[in-house]
This record gives C-alpha cells, sequence and structure tokens, in this order.
C-alpha cells in the first residue's frame, strides 16, 4: 500500500505545470511602509480607480522586467514611499535577481503600483534584466517565475490571468482593467515575448488565462 502511494505521489509530481510551492524560497525585504504608504495607496487608488483600498484581492499575475542590472538598483529605486511629484512610488511585490533569487518587497496583496489599470487586482513579479530592451532575463529566473507563480496561484485560488506587461492591452478582454485618468497610459516590451512563452509552456494544466503575443 506505501509503495502505490508514493508511486502516485511521484506520478502527480511529474504531471506538467505542477510545482510544489514548498520549494519555493522566498527571502524578505521590504521596502520603507510606513502610514505614509497606506495613505498614498488610498489616494492612488482613489484617483485612478475610484475604489478606496490599501490590499487587493489577486485576480492576475502580471511579469515585468527592471530594465537594469542588478536587483540592488531595482530594490533602491522602489524603496521609497512616495515619487518627487509626491504620488505613490512605483514597485511590485516580488522581485527576482539574475540568479533565480525571490526578494518580497511587499505584503503580497498590498496595492502596489506597476501597471496601469490593473494595480487593483494584480500582482507584480519584476525580473532584473532587460537592458536596452535585450531579451535576456536568464534560465534561473524562468524556474523562479515558474515556481513563485504556482505558489501564488495555490495560495490565492482567485488568481486567473498571468500576462507580461507588454500584453496590458490584449489583458483587456479579462475585464479585469480599470483606469478613471483619461489619457493616461504607458507603452511597454517586458518582459520579452520569449519568456513569456517558455512561462506559458511550463505552466500548461494550471487553469491559468495567458495571452497570444
Amino acid at each position: 500500500m506505501f509503495r502505490k502511494i508514493l508511486l502516485v505521489l511521484i506520478g502527480l509530481l511529474l504531471l506538467p505545470g505542477t510545482m510544489l510551492a514548498g520549494e519555493l524560497q522566498i527571502i524578505d525585504k521590504p521596502i520603507q511602509w510606513s502610514a505614509q504608504r497606506e495613505q498614498l495607496i488610498r489616494e492612488y487608488a482613489q484617483t485612478h480607480y475610484g475604489m478606496d483600498m490599501v490590499y487587493i484581492v489577486p485576480q492576475a499575475i502580471v511579469v515585468h522586467w527592471t530594465a537594469g542590472n542588478t536587483w540592488e538598483s531595482a530594490y533602491q529605486h522602489f524603496y521609497q514611499e512616495a515619487r518627487s511629484d509626491g504620488t505613490l512610488n512605483v514597485a511590485s511585490q516580488f522581485l527576482v535577481s539574475r540568479d533565480g533569487t525571490v526578494f518580497r518587497l511587499t505584503p503580497e496583496t498590498a496595492l502596489d503600483r506597476h501597471i496601469i489599470g490593473y494595480n487593483w487586482c494584480a500582482i507584480g513579479i519584476e525580473n532584473v534584466g532587460g537592458v536596452n530592451g535585450a531579451e535576456d532575463l536568464t534560465a534561473k529566473q524562468l524556474e523562479a517565475n515558474v515556481k513563485l507563480i504556482c505558489y501564488l496561484q495555490e495560495k490565492y485560488p482567485t488568481i486567473r490571468y498571468v500576462f507580461g506587461h507588454y500584453q496590458q492591452d490584449a489583458a483587456r478582454s479579462s475585464g479585469l482593467y480599470r483606469e478613471k485618468v483619461a489619457g493616461y497610459r504607458s507603452e511597454k516590451i517586458d518582459p520579452g515575448r520569449s519568456f513569456m512563452a517558455a512561462l506559458q509552456a511550463r505552466l500548461q494544466g494550471r487553469e491559468l488565462v495567458f495571452y497570444p503575443e
């Protein structure tokens, strides 16, 4: 009987797209968080979504690159609570270094400012790389993103969508896009088409919605 149970468990582990969340290691590296950040989040949510909120119910995961060479520079960029104009600073919940190390920068369900129109419902994953638009994210980053997305989907069953920042327009078909400020948008190419195609291939069978290139 024990041998049969063991064989079943091994078979489950070998299913395409199956990943144990327990395999993932996350290092907590919090950016600055105080009552000021929470107030800035509320102001951002009111301005852009007409909502009073600090925390989200995650429904999507958005994958990015930092356009920088080191996790330290990205961390410093995200660290401050406010931008120079006094509004909420940009940040994502997670940052993945070139060697695949995963850092958690904020509470997983914090409303972080990382993608126009979806911050109210999306968790962001930043990957170090993409300097000058080069599609150079590493195999270790791919592996880390696969594990992290599996972990998040298992923890938050409300997550249904995964898309790259450059797919923000295609993702409008999800019905999740919201933006009250007219003309507020940006053009993006991160994290690269090849990285998203590899992610989609690795996550087949996870009941997640991806978007064509």
